[in-house]
């Protein structure tokens, strides 16, 4: 497995994209493409807000099978907590599942102790562990801690 170095780009603040764009929520709505890349963005800035007092950092994930993670937030002991992250649905949660565990069974036993959580970052209300151990996250119910 080889790891691919490129960086992922984030708008600090999707909100500049959106103003930008001129973007009417019914608008996104219509386009759940952008809406998605935007909420993507969102999400990991809400997660290096919440690493960097931790002392963590926030990476994106792909490696050379094609296998990526949209976040790996590292803390400076060495745990990690991986985040796909997705308007929601069922099929677009399983889908994250997949990769999620995926990349949990890709992992040296090294790094699978290491590992804290898989998790889907939602756009939904409800949020809940899986049966496979995958939590499902609602954005409005991150937190540092």
């Amino acid at each position: 497995m080889r790891l691919r170095v490129q960086p992922k780009w984030h708008f600090v603040d999707p909100s500049l994209a959106t103003a930008a764009l001129r973007a009417r929520p019914d608008a996104l709505l219509d386009d759940l493409d952008a809406f998605d890349l935007l909420f993507e963005s969102l999400a990991v800035r809400d997660l290096r807000i919440y690493a960097q007092p931790l002392g963590g950092t926030v990476y994106h994930y792909r490696d050379d099978s094609g296998l990526q993670v949209d976040a790996i937030v590292e803390l400076g002991d060495g745990r990690w907590s991986a985040f796909e992250v997705k308007l929601g649905g069922t099929g677009n949660i399983e889908k994250a599942s997949a990769s999620l565990r995926a990349l949990k069974a890709k992992v040296s036993e090294q790094r699978a102790r290491q590992l804290s959580t898989l998790n889907v970052v939602t756009a939904g209300a409800e949020s809940y562990t899986r049966p496979d151990g995958v939590n499902a996250i609602a954005l409005g119910h991150l937190f540092a801690g």
